[in-house]
């Protein structure tokens, strides 16, 4: 991938905004700044012409993020993300929510505010390919985000959803664990981040010679506390055996958690608890929550960065581009095989 703005900032040791003043060629900047600044674009081969430097004129400055829920704490937090690298590079973001309903996802993309700003980050629950028409009638640059893989014309940064839920399971795995619950499924859906993340449990099961067994999927169409909390009373009520949790994301693990204690079952001594997102609250959950940590806060700076680059005009000759984040397994107690200790993370609540 080309360097970014970033990359020059760590190089020069300064922020991602001192940079971007550089290349603007803002006023009150110390020369001996100025200068570590032009030493590393230099060395680097940073392309000014790709950065922030199209936004001077004729631009709002100001973004959009159009995602499902500030509820759901994965979102907020990457909505906070977004916002941070935004701020760095001297830009304000309007934030618009869909609540995740197929028709206002539809609605914000042919809405009039869009004509306010000069770009959009666009994180969908439930447009696919099918809606390839409604994604190409934007006629500002767009950048798209996580949930949905889209064969669409635009840039696309997203998570690891399948290696993810593998890591995750394969952790159980190596655990002892041998009855692990896939929880959070969702039905008939071949390109969600459900189905991906299925998929990768899939993959660790396989590897490791297990056998798959269906009784052992749980499909939760919503992926929230209340409605993994409700799946895991059924589940208990059901009589199913399971001794771990692949939750599909933290919200849904920390639902479960909640139902698993209330009946008494030891965490995780009778049951391993794994989720994916890594929200702040995983941390403070009692045990503490292990979890796959998706790469947020790359995939905001990233999504932040191409975005610019597209405003810009200096890459209008440059396919599509699809970025994967790097995810990284966070261990803490809800997996814990011995008590707490300096190799784990579950101590790291300040």
């Amino acid at each position: 991938m080309a360097t970014t703005l970033h990359d020059v900032a760590k190089l020069a040791g300064v922020s991602a905004k001192t940079v971007s003043n550089v290349v603007n060629d803002y006023p009150h900047i110390k020369q001996a700044t100025k200068e570590r600044v032009l030493a590393a674009i230099a060395e680097l081969g940073y392309r000014p012409n790709l950065s922030a430097r199209g936004l001077r004129s004729g631009r709002s400055g100001v973004i959009s993020l159009i995602i499902p829920d500030l509820r759901n704490s994965y979102f907020a937090e990457l909505a906070d993300a977004v916002m941070h690298a935004a701020d760095q590079l001297g830009l304000s973001v309007l934030i618009e929510l869909s609540g995740g309903d197929r028709a206002r996802e539809a609605e914000l993309l042919r809405g009039a505010r869009l004509r306010a700003v000069d770009g959009v980050l666009y994180s969908a629950l439930h447009l696919g390919d099918e809606d390839l028409a409604v994604v190409e009638e934007v006629t500002i640059p767009m950048v798209l985000l996580g949930e949905r893989m889209f064969n669409a014309p635009n840039d696309h940064v997203t998570m690891r959803n399948t290696e993810g839920a593998r890591a995750a399971t394969e952790h159980l795995i190596a655990l002892g664990r041998t009855r692990i619950v896939a929880f959070g499924a969702h039905r008939a859906d071949i390109v969600s981040s459900a189905s991906l993340r299925l998929a990768g449990y899939r993959a660790a099961l396989d590897a490791a010679g297990m056998v798959f067994d269906p009784a052992l999927v749980r499909e939760v169409p919503v992926w929230g506390r209340f409605d993994g909390a409700v799946a895991m009373r059924a589940m208990l009520d059901e009589g199913v055996a399971f001794d771990g949790i692949v939750a599909f994301n933290d919200a849904l693990a920390l639902g479960a958690m909640r139902v698993l204690s209330e009946r008494g079952v030891a965490m995780p001594d009778e049951v391993a608890v794994i989720g994916f997102d890594d929200i702040d609250e995983g941390r403070y959950s009692l045990p503490s929550l292990s979890t796959i940590a998706p790469g947020r806060e790359q995939i905001a700076r990233t999504a932040v960065s191409l975005l610019i680059e597209r405003i810009a005009g200096g890459v209008d000759d440059v396919p599509p581009r699809r970025v994967y984040a790097d995810f990284e397994l966070v261990r803490r107690e809800s997996t814990a095989t011995s008590p707490v200790g300096a190799d784990s993370s579950a101590a790291d609540v300040s």
